[in-house]
């Protein structure tokens, strides 16, 4: 199949660089301003603002001095820390508390003896060379090759975006996750099933972001079990190693875990992105019909090998699915829409030739896309001729679409995956 764009390298090259400018130069001059400004005329403290944090002191307290990080103490530290002052104020938030399974600490065991500081420049370093990594290995398990300077650009439009952006000023884990997902993935897609099932469970530092990509997996698995049983026993005996290194660190620590989970939406606006674009009570319907059916292409899908299209496809749809049901609708965790828009790119003429329906959809989602690029860029121009005050006015112009995305790409995915995914998906033709 042609690209269309394999004669257009430069120009393409160029459009990377630009998008990736904009927004960061929209980052700094207009929304980081925005955010201070509006936080001084609320007196809200602002803190390191990195999500790192929380974990770091977890570990810290927990691997060096013994203590709960689910603890009333070891959350009032963390929020001290992560805000810069005590939070006893009307109006001070009660988020940033460690929330996450007890092996989340391990990740960070060989840096807690390190000043805080150092330790976050080097997890940035780490989160965006692992953001660049996920490129090629996301064109491993979609079986697409490019040349050397498409996959340039795929980068420079990564980590150009809005959502690694974010996820890179805040070092969220989430990128961490997104990249180990890719790992495992990958290591699937090139027949090492052991390695795969190691680095998906760790995978599930961030539980809420992999749970539905693994109930595909397990439902693949059990359509062959004799061929594909090695990641499954590998990833459960992973899992079954970091539960009981951390239940040895510290006991009954499950109970903790699921009580702040249950307390998370408690004190933060954790909600799905369906909830946000439905009003209640009836966001619980378009949850219910995407959550079906991506159950059902899985089910139709589970005989297909993992060298083929149609399980990379799957795989795609499942992580753009979580997007939009998981209780968080935070622009980083769009990261993990890239596998499938990497799909909808490849098979962009397919889909529009498809019918009437592609068409509008396929559209629908270039323009969601295309607009945080282009607001950004304008929005950042406009900066170095107009007040600045007069600009921030606008910061919320290029997010307006970030909520339609997901849905959208969700949405696309379900149509090229009915109703016979194998055709609607050929193997992908010479780049």
């Amino acid at each position: 199949m042609r690209l269309g764009i394999s004669h257009r390298p430069l120009g393409l090259g160029l459009a990377a660089v630009l998008c990736a400018a904009g927004v960061w130069l929209y980052a700094i001059r207009v929304l980081i301003p925005h955010q201070i400004s509006d936080a001084a005329a609320h007196g809200r403290p602002r803190g390191n603002l990195s999500d790192l944090y929380q974990h770091w002191v977890g570990a810290r307290e927990l691997l060096l001095n013994g203590r709960d990080p689910y603890s009333p103490d070891v959350t009032r530290e963390i929020q001290e820390g992560y805000y810069g002052r005590r939070l006893d104020r009307p109006g001070d938030p009660r988020d940033q508390r460690f929330a996450y399974p007890v092996y989340d600490t391990f990740c960070l065991a060989p840096v807690i003896h390190l000043p805080f500081e150092i330790v976050r420049r080097v997890f940035l370093g780490a989160l965006l060379a692992l953001t660049v990594a996920t490129i090629p290995l996301w064109l491993r398990v979609l079986r697409w090759s490019l040349p050397l300077w498409a996959q340039a650009s795929i980068v420079i439009f990564t980590v150009g975006s809005l959502p690694v952006m974010q996820g890179l000023k805040l070092q969220q884990m989430t990128l961490l996750a997104v990249a180990l997902v890719a790992i495992g993935l990958a290591l699937l897609a090139s027949d090492q099933p052991v390695a795969a099932g190691i680095v998906l469970a760790w995978a599930t530092l961030k539980p809420q972001l992999v749970w539905l990509l693994l109930l595909w997996l397990m439902i693949w698995t059990w359509a062959d079990w004799r061929r594909r049983y090695r990641w499954a026993v590998s990833f459960l005996f992973t899992m079954a190693l970091l539960c009981a290194v951390s239940e040895w660190y510290l006991p009954h620590w499950i109970p903790r875990f699921l009580r702040a989970v249950r307390e998370y939406p408690t004190y933060t606006d954790a909600v799905s992105n369906l909830d946000k674009l439905v009003p209640a009570p009836w966001s619980w319907v378009p949850w219910i019909l995407a959550a079906g059916a991506t159950v059902h292409v899985c089910w139709k899908n589970r005989g297909f090998s993992v060298e083929t299209p149609a399980f990379a496809a799957t795989s795609s749809l499942v992580l753009a699915v979580t997007i939009i049901i998981i209780p968080s609708y935070a622009l980083y965790n769009q990261t993990m829409l890239l596998p499938a828009l990497l799909v909808l790119v490849r098979e962009r003429h397919r889909i529009w030739h498809r019918n009437h329906m592609s068409r509008l959809l396929l559209s629908l989602v270039a323009i969601f896309l295309l607009w945080q690029w282009l607001a950004s860029i304008v929005l950042a121009g406009l900066s170095f001729v107009l007040r600045v005050e007069l600009v921030q006015r606008a910061w919320a112009v290029p997010h307006w679409t970030v909520l339609l995305l997901p849905v959208g790409v969700a949405a696309l995915m379900f149509v090229a995956s009915y109703p016979k995914t194998s055709a609607a998906l050929p193997a992908p033709g010479p780049s």
